[in-house]
């Protein structure tokens, strides 16, 4: 007997018990959609940790500005750190030869309003180099230039999304609007850039297509920021120890939130961190009221975390496969027994062992093959579900789709070779004699 003979007794099979044959490939339809979906949930967990730590730029280190810690403020004693100002970045500059360039941000969440417009947005003051740091791109107009950062103009570039809260189907450039009392020209608009669905590792980073970019002075001399500090309480400011009287203390105008120090090279960048580690302590006195983000660290940290991530799902489907695959060779051991007689009749007539085992190990293959088919078309279907209820990032991939398929009919030869094997060794009188 030929392959296409054994083929074709091994469909009649199938098709004469089609719930068994239905039911025995649902354990590989679920366990190649487990793979799929889970393969594709991981894919885009990735991908977004990737991108949202390239959002900081590979090559920059970013210093943040933060609330000084009780311990780093007894350390301090007498002498209390000045707070993230533009010196620390000009400090770095001079005596880390690795760096490029630091770029400065001062920010602050603010009401802004177009005519009947309004909702409040991130004001981010900074200078003409903060292109360059992040590798951001302006949609339409201009970016600040250093005669804005200069005369303190009050011009701003806008982000995507403020654009389409504020101005609509309306062209921003040269339109005017307030913000935090203050009159901005606008000169530009960002591109839009992917907003995170949700905080990855150290990173906090935001929707910043809701960020108005206006020139650092501008930020600093024209609005104002205030600390909560409570009626008669002591609070601890970059300069010293201020007594407030009242709930809204000032922070001071050279006080900053950020600085991005460019790298020239990804492979100093250990070297540069040691460095403005140690800067910042000596001019800060000791005292914590900043933090260093290497993005570099954080991508290699959060790569090893997704591969543990992936190893565990890709378990937890891989088992999903094996339930499947020992249900299949279940129901060929059932599907043996019952069809003894069966075997014992075509092997009187001549057909051999190897005709045997054809027959049951093509029913095997076959419906390992369909149902990794069904299971990737269900997996598919599983990630979009995903993505539009629960809102999770998911890539599905040809690779893992090649991967799923590729355990399915191999789990249909592993499970299906043994009962093939069984039905084939049969001896042919004994099993003329199974009632």
């Amino acid at each position: 007997m030929n392959l296409g003979e054994n083929a074709r007794i091994g469909m009649t099979g199938l098709v004469t018990h089609k719930l068994r044959s239905v039911l025995t490939a649902l354990g590989i339809i679920f366990g190649v959609a487990a793979v799929v979906a889970m393969l594709s949930i991981g894919e885009g967990a990735r991908q977004e940790s990737l991108e949202q730590i390239r959002l900081m730029g590979v090559n920059n280190i970013i210093i943040r500005s933060r609330e000084a810690t009780a311990q780093s403020f007894g350390k301090s004693k007498a002498n209390f750190s000045p707070g993230l100002t533009a010196l620390d970045a000009e400090a770095i500059v001079a005596v880390c030869p690795q760096v490029d360039y630091a770029v400065t941000q001062w920010e602050k969440t603010a009401p802004a309003m177009f005519r009947s417009e309004r909702r409040d947005v991130k004001v981010v003051g900074t200078t003409p180099a903060f292109l360059d740091a992040f590798g951001y791109r302006v949609q339409e107009g201009s970016f600040l230039q250093p005669a804005h950062v200069r005369d303190q103009s009050n011009v701003c570039v806008i982000g995507s999304g403020v654009k389409n809260a504020m101005f609509h189907f309306q062209n921003p450039i040269g339109q005017q609007f307030k913000i935090d009392n203050q009159w901005f020209t606008v000169i530009g608009i960002m591109e839009s850039q992917m907003a995170p669905a949700k905080k990855i590792a150290d990173l906090d980073v935001r929707n910043l297509n809701l960020d108005v970019y206006v020139p650092l002075t501008t930020a600093q001399y024209k609005l104002e920021r205030f600390m909560s500090g409570g009626s008669g309480s002591m609070t601890f400011m970059g300069g010293g120890v201020m007594f407030s009287s009242s709930d809204r203390t000032p922070i001071p105008r050279d006080r900053l939130d950020q600085i991005t120090v460019k790298v020239a090279s990804e492979d100093w960048i250990g070297e540069a961190t040691t460095v403005i580690q140690r800067v910042l302590a000596r001019r800060h006195f000791g005292v914590g009221d900043y933090e260093v983000i290497v993005p570099e660290a954080l991508l290699q940290q959060s790569q090893r975390t997704q591969q543990i991530f992936n190893i565990v799902m890709g378990a937890i489907a891989g088992i999903s496969l094996l339930v499947g695959g020992i249900g299949i060779m279940n129901i060929m051991l059932a599907s043996v027994m019952e069809r003894t007689k069966e075997i014992g009749v075509r092997r009187a007539v001549g057909a051999t062992r190897a005709d045997v085992l054809g027959q049951f190990l093509f029913e095997a293959i076959f419906l390992s093959i369909v149902g990794g088919l069904l299971g990737i078309g269900v997996g598919y279907s599983l990630t979009k579900i995903i993505t539009l209820y629960a809102e999770w990032r998911t890539v599905v991939s040809i690779p893992a789709m090649l991967l799923a398929f590729s355990v399915s009919a191999a789990v249909g030869i592993a499970f299906g070779y043994y009962p093939a094997r069984k039905a084939a060794i049969q001896n042919p009188i004994e099993s003329l004699r199974y009632e």
